[in-house]
């Protein structure tokens, strides 16, 4: 089993906490791009990166500076997004770095896919930009994201955007199992029995990595009984591989 989940924009370099293991699998095709962004103009990154003038300046001043194979900081604690704040990996305690680094992997537009201790620099480029010479970085990446995923398992968890999750489930194949995980909350209505809210997802996507982690799940089907963050299994809601989790309403004595 495999988890996929998305990178988050904001990053930090951390060479002190503790130390990367390996680089990137496809760190040369990073190069690459790499490479096609320091050939473009201010003007061109800034359309690229879809970004204030502040932003892009200095991310374009970055790209010279930027170095693949040396002083990195490991993927988990490089991203400081809201679903790596609830995961809490700097805290994390014996064994859980072990059951992460061998069942969770990133996926990212600028590396393509990532373990939780690959060692990466900062970058500023989402999976949907138009960046590349294929055109795009989904035509870029094409089945080759999937294909990693595939040589290492038969099941997928899906925990990420639907812009990263698209990288991977436009070539699943049939001996592919893959369940995505939901989270929200009673809609009350029948077109839309459960509404998702955008930050209280990644919320709950971090969570529920911590949660495998700690738990050392290693079927999907030990996930139902993630409950944190009042989020509970709610069968019926969910399909065969698709969990749907909606949030608990609070009793009236545990409000305060």
């Amino acid at each position: 089993m495999r988890f996929i989940i998305s990178p988050a924009k904001k990053m930090n370099m951390d060479t002190d906490t503790l130390a990367a293991v390996g680089l990137p699998v496809y760190v040369d095709r990073a190069g690459e791009l790499l490479d096609w962004m320091r050939k473009k103009r201010l003007p061109e990154m800034k359309a690229v990166w879809k970004c204030s003038e502040k932003i892009a300046r200095e991310a374009y001043a970055r790209l010279e500076k930027t170095e693949l194979k040396r002083n990195l900081t490991p993927a988990f604690l490089s991203y400081e997004g809201i679903q790596y704040q609830y995961m809490a990996p700097a805290v994390f305690e014996d064994g859980q770095w072990d059951y992460v680094q061998e069942h969770v992997r990133i996926l990212s537009g600028f590396y393509g896919i990532l373990r939780p201790l690959d060692g990466v620099a900062p970058y500023r480029l989402e999976m949907q930009a138009k960046a590349s010479e294929a055109g795009s970085l989904y035509a870029f990446w094409g089945r080759s994201l999937y294909e990693y995923l595939a040589a290492e398992t038969d099941c997928i968890v899906n925990l990420a955007s639907r812009e990263y999750a698209l990288c991977v489930e436009k070539y699943l194949e049939k001996d592919m199992r893959y369940v995505t995980c939901v989270f929200g909350e009673e809609a009350g209505r029948t077109s839309l029995p459960v509404l998702q809210k955008g930050t209280h997802a990644k919320m709950a996507r971090g969570e529920m990595v911590r949660f495998a982690a700690e738990h050392r799940i290693v079927t999907p089907e030990g996930l139902k009984d993630f409950n944190r963050l009042r989020y509970e299994y709610r069968e019926e809601y969910s399909e065969k591989d698709l969990y749907v989790f909606c949030k608990r309403v609070l009793a009236e004595k545990e409000i305060i």
